[in-house]
This record gives structure tokens, sequence and C-alpha cells, in this order.
């Protein structure tokens, strides 16, 4: 069997990183920049910090910053036209997951404009040209979009969201600083540590999994399992040690899928505009409990991540329930929501949500087979 790893061409890390951005580049020969962000990140003056770096550097720029949490096609297509009017020839995108996939959508569909509805995206699309360059910025330790294949977009219409997979979509430049990540509140370390979490734990038990993505996944839940909370309450060390685990994870699910629970958050990102990482913590446990009996001893090593005493050699069925158990105790710890009618989810929303997380590319990598009824089943054990 082949398997296929793809990463960024560089990747740089550590405080105060961000400063070798003008001379990148500068040294792959780019002429202007379209900066990507959210408004947010302006106004706190996140943003500026790569700006302003920019401005003392002589290198032109313009910004597009009207991107939105669970980015939109229209995201997409008014980020298009930004870029064809600032006729910019490299993108920078500064931000979490949103800008990230907002401005991976827009490269591939500049260099690929028979895709320009942007629906068609959806899944493997046949993409023949790589994406307009990326240079990828993060600011929060949660989602890897800065190393990964894949990126997701709302379509407001449906109600749905869709998740797109193409390795024409790869930053060429990734540029991990924990300084840029330190002035999120709370909610948002916590909730994009929970994703980096799911990311780890379904990217070494989705179906794809193998040797080397289990190595980059079991270093990142090791990480997370120590660093989230001490991060989450201010910890400094903690929070560059979650800036270089969620990469880590980033690299190994971006190239052997996820599973249920991201299946399953998307669709109440989508109808609820729940946080992804809110959604993903709620879920993480319920669906670990679900699926303990297709993932053979992996439980075992999760189990030792978190500091199971005895891991080791306690029966098979007892380690997978304390591993489930620690997820769960981590998750309400933090003071993540544990029910899906904490985001407005009813009776009424199950059948909808579960025939779409059903249809979520997602869905194809879970360990265990799963029908639509049965999806229901955990979204209505979840109200």
């Amino acid at each position: 069997m082949s398997h296929r790893m793809i990463w960024n061409q560089t990747a740089h890390f550590g405080a105060g990183c961000i400063t070798v951005i003008p001379e990148e580049l500068a040294r792959r020969g780019f002429a202007k920049a379209l900066v990507v962000t959210d408004p947010v990140l302006v106004e706190t003056g996140v943003a500026g910090r790569v700006t302003r770096l920019l401005d003392e550097a002589g290198f032109p720029y313009e910004v597009y910053s009207d991107v939105v949490p669970n980015p939109t096609i229209q995201n997409v297509l008014d980020g298009v036209a930004a870029l064809a009017s600032a006729g910019a020839d490299v993108l920078v995108a500064i931000g979490g997951g949103s800008p990230q996939d907002t401005c991976k959508a827009i490269g591939i569909v500049t260099a690929n404009p028979t895709f320009s509805d942007v629906r068609s995206l959806e899944g493997v699309a046949p993409t023949t040209k790589p994406s307009v360059p990326i240079v990828a910025v993060p600011t929060t330790a949660g989602t890897a979009s800065e190393t990964t294949v894949n990126y997701v977009i709302t379509d407001v219409e449906r109600q749905r969201k869709f998740v797109c997979v193409d390795p024409h979509a790869i930053p060429v430049l990734a540029v991990v600083d924990p300084e840029m990540m330190s002035s999120a509140p709370r909610s948002l370390i916590v909730a994009t540590g929970l994703d980096a979490l799911t990311h780890a734990i379904e990217g070494y038990t989705t179906l794809g999994a193998w040797e080397l993505s289990d190595l980059f996944h079991l270093k990142a839940i090791q990480v997370i399992a120590q660093a989230l909370a001490p991060a989450a309450d201010g910890d400094a060390v903690a929070a560059e040690r979650m800036s270089m685990a969620q990469y880590v994870a980033g690299m190994g699910y971006s190239n052997v899928g996820l599973g249920l629970v991201h299946a399953m958050a998307h669709p109440l990102g989508a109808v609820f505009g729940a946080p992804h990482g809110v959604a993903n913590g709620i879920l993480l446990a319920p669906v670990m409990a679900f699926n303990a009996p297709a993932t053979g001893e992996k439980y075992r090593d999760i189990a030792a991540a978190f500091g199971v005493a005895d891991a080791a050699e306690l029966p098979l069925e007892e380690v997978r329930e304390a591993a489930v158990s620690a997820v769960a105790a981590l998750t309400t710890g933090l003071g993540n929501p544990t029910r899906i009618s904490e985001i407005g989810a009813g009776e009424s929303d199950v059948a909808v949500l579960a025939q779409a997380a059903y249809d979520d590319v997602c869905r194809g990598g879970n360990p265990r087979e799963v029908t639509v009824e049965e999806i229901a089943g955990l979204y209505r054990s979840l109200l």
C-alpha cells in the first residue's frame, strides 16, 4: 500500500519568528501581498504585528479583512475580487481557521477559475494548478490550517459546511509564532485547543492512519494532554508547546483523514454558528466511546498520554473507558459545553444534523461504520 505525506515547503517556529516574513517574501521573488484576516485581528492590532514588518521592509500589500467565523462562499468570492483588484502575487493569511481557510479557497479559485462557484471544490476537487502562494501565520493553537491540505467553507444558502481536500491548497510557508497567539481570550484557547486534541485523536484512530502519522498524532496527544489546561490559564511555556503540538497534529491528519467527531461538528457550525472547537469538545468523548470497539490497542496509548495509571496493564475494555474518561475530564475541566442543547440544538434538528453528518467527507475515515440512525442517537444523547 502506498502512503502520501505532504507538508509545507518551509516552516518557522518560535517566539518572534514572524520577523522572517519580509525576507522570505523577498527571497521568493514576490512583489505584492494581499493580507487576509478578520476584523477582530485588525482591531486588536494582532494583524498589525505583521503588516508593520511589511511597512518597515517597504513591501507592498493590501488588506482584505472581512472574513467571518465559519467563512462563507461570499467571503471567498469577495476575497477573489480583492486579490484581483490588488494585483498581488502572494497571499498572507493571518488568523485562526477562518482566515486560513478563506485564504486557501481564494488562492485555489484564483488559480483554477473553473471552480469559481466554490461549491465544486467540495471533497477532492480535480484542480490542476497550485494555489496562489500562501504564507500562513496562525493566531490560534488549534486548526493547523497552516500545514494542511484541507479547508472548510460554509454554504449559508444550504445551511451546511463542506470540506475541501486539495494538495494544491497547502501554504508554501508557515510561520508559527506563539506571540501571535498570546492575546487570544481563554475561551478561544480552550476551543482551539480542543480542536487540536480532536485532530490528534481522530487522526490517530482514523482508517487511513499508519506508522508515520501515528508518530505525529501520539506526540500531539501527549503534549496537548499536559499543556492545554495551563495554556488556557496563561502559562506562556505551555502556550508555546500548544503552538507546536497543533502543527504536529496537522502534519498527520492532513494526510490520513479524520472521523465522526468532525463530521458531526460541521453541521453544528453551519446551522447554529457553533465555534468549531466548541462543537468538537462536546462530541469528542462520546464519539470516542462509540468508536472504542473498533480502535484496537490505540486507546491504551491515549490513556497513557493522559497519565492513566497502569495503562499498559489494564484490560482493554477498562483502558478504553479510562481514555474516554480522561478526555471527558479535560473537556469539562476546561469549561467547554457538554451538550448540543447549549449551542441551540433541539430534538427537531436531529434528523437534519444526522443526515448532514453522514454525508460529510470526514465520516468516511471513522474507524467504526456508522448509520444515519446511530448518528441521530449520538446527537440525541447530547441534548
